[in-house]
């Protein structure tokens, strides 16, 4: 049944509505996709259409829409305490959530700074690696090092951080002093590697990768170098698992020049890998973590960076603070529904529940590979990238007019008509993305692999 008010929301929407990465043009002679409903792993249109919602929204949706507990969490704070910031005072809810962020992170990752989203958290944890340093007497040590075509947000510093030139020249100059190291792309190791490794052994690769990072740190100066930022599984390009051992060389390098490891889990958080926190999965100690997105399963925007004791330290003597915050970080109703949020993680077993799954989700989307524009299958949890290739046999990828046909002419269009709401994305190699719901099972896989196989398999005969 169509929206009542439907022609309306068109008009507003398009006269009025400044959507985020948005090609306006677009709705010159398409109407705006309005969603207006949510339940469970699946969202319905102004025009009454159902979708699998197969991003869970932008990586957030963890338990699904329609949670009513969550609703109500948000609806009891309001009526008691609907906003403090947290400026030399705290409130309840955020008092818990800190603790109980603290009792589920790594090691002594026991300092909980809240902010309103991931970007927040990216930029909050640059700058105390900066304040740090400076505290310590190490005044010097202010670069970041983090990898090609990773995405780490949006504002100054965290777009200086992402690796993706395309998103970053129209805002030139960023905050200067950072520095890209390769991804680790397993499927693409020759090219990245100069054709020293082929990917057939993914430690050497690993190895190798980590490597780059203290080639950069040694020709940038250990000095001089503060942070180096990593996602646990790299977004950006089609979900980059990290090879065997490749953490663990990470963190000898980062103690073996000062310098701090942050694992920014704005996605990776809180189930999307099977574990409260991607670092535990793939057992390596960060000095700090950013997240944000599943920590409230997007009923409440809410961000955090989670530090170490050793960070802290210096904050704790005398006349020292730092001066950094933001109005909604740690906002009462955002932290009371985390609250609720980790209630029912708990509760229902998710973390559980995508690690029973995860093998049956891979090899559903591993069914896939028989197609012809299929050349890689890859990722962890319910978080994959599938990369398509113009020639499977040479891992011939699409030039940039042919990826522009593909994914922006027909693939999103087409995987959104057939009922399916995911991401094609071009921010390297043309791939799908697909990270549902954490409530997903075995059925819904299935519906992802049907519509995935027939929108690709028309896909195949268009270029």
């Amino acid at each position: 049944m169509t929206h009542p008010d439907y022609d309306h929301l068109q008009r507003a929407a398009k006269d009025h509505l400044w959507m985020h990465f948005t090609r306006h043009s677009t709705y010159d002679t398409a109407d705006v996709p309005v969603i207006v409903r949510g339940e469970g792993a699946y969202i319905w249109d102004a025009q009454g259409k159902r979708y699998l919602d197969a991003l869970a929204g932008l990586f957030v949706s963890q338990l699904g829409h329609g949670r009513t507990e969550l609703a109500d969490a948000a609806a009891r704070q309001a009526r008691e305490l609907a906003f403090m910031p947290l400026w030399s005072y705290a409130h309840p809810s955020a008092i818990q959530l800190a603790e109980r962020i603290a009792n589920y992170a790594p090691g002594d990752l026991n300092r909980v700074f809240f902010t309103s989203g991931g970007g927040e958290a990216v930029e909050t944890a640059w700058k105390l690696a900066k304040n740090y340093f400076k505290l310590v007497g190490k005044p010097m040590k202010h670069k970041v090092i983090s990898r090609a075509i990773a995405y780490h947000g949006t504002t100054q510093g965290a777009l200086s951080i992402t690796g993706l030139p395309g998103l970053k020249a129209q805002f030139e100059p960023l905050v200067p002093s950072t520095f890209r190291v390769p991804n680790t792309n397993s499927y693409r190791a020759h090219e990245i590697t100069g054709g020293f490794l082929d990917g057939s052994d993914p430690e050497a690769f690993g190895r190798w990768a980590a490597d780059q990072i203290a080639v950069a740190i040694e020709n940038e100066g250990a000095d001089t170098v503060a942070a180096v930022f990593l996602e646990p599984v790299q977004n950006a390009g089609g979900c980059f698992p990290p090879p065997p051992g490749y953490f663990q060389r990470v963190r000898e390098i980062c103690d073996q020049y000062d310098v701090l490891l942050v694992s920014d889990e704005v996605i990776c958080a809180f189930g999307r890998l099977g574990h409260m926190f991607g670092a535990e999965r793939y057992g390596y100690q960060p000095d700090m973590i950013t997240c944000a997105k599943g920590i409230t399963s997007g009923y409440a925007p809410l961000g955090a960076m989670i530090a170490s004791d050793k960070l802290m330290e210096p904050f704790l003597k005398g006349h020292e603070s730092f001066a950094h915050g933001y109005t909604f970080g740690g906002h009462p109703v955002s932290t009371a529904v985390a609250m609720a949020n980790l209630d029912i993680f708990e509760n229902e077993h998710v973390l559980e529940n995508v690690r029973d799954n995860e093998p049956g989700f891979r090899a559903t989307l591993e069914r896939l590979k028989d197609l012809p524009i299929v050349g890689d299958v890859r990722g962890d949890g319910y978080f994959y990238g599938i990369e398509l290739v113009k020639d499977k046999d040479t891992k011939e990828t699409f030039n940039d007019e042919e990826a522009e046909k593909l994914l922006r002419g027909f693939l999103s269009k087409a995987l959104y008509d057939e009922g399916l709401y995911c991401r094609a994305d071009d921010r390297g190699d043309p791939v799908v993305q697909l990270a549902p719901p954490l409530i997903c099972t075995q059925e819904h896989f299935d519906e992802i692999e049907q519509i995935l196989r027939v929108v690709l398999d028309k896909a195949s005969t268009i270029l």
